[in-house]
């Protein structure tokens, strides 16, 4: 097994990597109610297993799947289903599925009679990689993607790279780019070895995996440990999302998956950056030849023209004083939060 610890304190928690779902923590196998969170589906594939680690058995609520249910009314529906079944403020909820279902269960747990313990099952690489480590939980709305949302840790990840091999080839590649973008903003030599290892991890082999992940979550841990809520350092993660999230937005949720536009995002944000002097080209080549290595987009949609980019930047989270800021790369393995990109730039690099 391996293991990672998010430190916060007394609320620090374990991320646990293994081949199955064994590592429960046995104080939440206990737990007196469990409702389990998932979608039609993951679940006729693990949520007996899931269901099989708790004393008690528990109930459980399926959500439709896709990007397009990670909004209010998925989020009113869980809701509605907790206060239905008369479920208390001891519960434990426990989020089986993508990152659509972690951050809407997250979320739930946020604001469930005002905060209930919730665990983190993530079954797909991207949420193994990202969205299940670190307490960003949210659910989108039409004008903005992850707009509406709350930090709330988690009590334990349980990852089981079994879950990969289940996962379609689409979707192991929008996990990719999330990998990728940890190498891209903090680590030159995991690029390297990610290249090393393209046919490996391609092929799904377990212990590389397990390493790969390992890493990722590392990252995110050490990184979440110094500053949980964003206020400086935990930005440098959201590489590629400024624009990705644009792309998301605009084409509609579900019809680009979350990697694929953070893929592009990256792609543009490293062009971005050699405008400036700070990659060259050579960067840049190398930049989309580990992302076109992992099966993934680098061109931005044919419908989009940068103009089109521009309103959703302006509601985007990282804006600051009315300015908007992107997450751009000195160097490889360097990132830099930048608030002075105008549009006039960005029409000129990408117009």
């Amino acid at each position: 097994m391996q293991k990672v610890e998010v430190q916060l304190g007394q609320r620090s928690y374990p991320i646990d990597i293994n081949t199955g779902f064994s590592s429960l923590i046995a104080s939440l196998a206990d737990t007196r109610q469990v409702v389990i969170v998932s979608n039609p589906t993951v679940a006729p594939l693990y949520l007996a297993k899931v269901k099989a680690l708790f004393s008690r058995s528990p109930q459980h609520i399926l959500i439709e799947d896709g990007e397009a249910f990670k909004s209010l009314a998925s989020f009113e529906k869980i809701l509605s289903f907790l206060l239905q079944q008369g479920v208390s403020r001891d519960v434990l909820l426990v989020a089986l599925g993508g990152g659509v279902i972690g951050d809407l269960t997250g979320f739930v747990a946020a604001s469930y009679q005002r905060g209930v313990r919730f665990l983190q099952i993530p079954t797909s690489l991207l949420s193994q990689v990202d969205s299940s480590v670190g307490g960003k939980t949210a659910v989108n709305h039409p004008l903005g993607k992850n707009m509406i949302g709350a930090f709330k840790q988690p009590e334990q990840v349980i990852i089981s790279t079994e879950t990969l091999a289940t996962l379609p080839q689409r979707e192991f590649a929008a996990g990719m780019a999330e990998v990728v973008k940890y190498a891209l903003l903090g680590d030159n030599t995991f690029l390297d070895w990610l290249l090393q290892h393209s046919e490996q991890i391609l092929q799904q082999q377990p212990e590389i995996l397990a390493r790969m992940i390992k890493h990722c979550c590392q990252m995110k841990a050490d990184i979440v440990s110094r500053d949980e809520t964003e206020q400086g350092e935990r930005a440098l993660l959201n590489l590629g999302h400024t624009f990705g999230h644009a792309i998301e937005a605009f084409m509609g949720y579900g019809n680009w998956l979350h990697g694929e536009a953070v893929a592009v995002g990256m792609m543009m944000a490293a062009t971005l950056s050699a405008h400036r002097g700070w990659l060259s080209q050579s960067d840049v080549a190398l930049v989309g030849r580990a992302l076109q290595c992992f099966r993934l987009p680098v061109v931005m949609p044919d419908s989009m023209q940068i103009a089109d980019f521009l309103p959703y930047m302006k509601t985007d989270k990282k804006v600051k004083d009315g300015q908007m800021r992107f997450v751009l790369l000195p160097a490889l393995g360097q990132a830099r939060l930048v608030a002075d990109v105008t549009e006039a730039e960005l029409l000129q690099v990408f117009g």
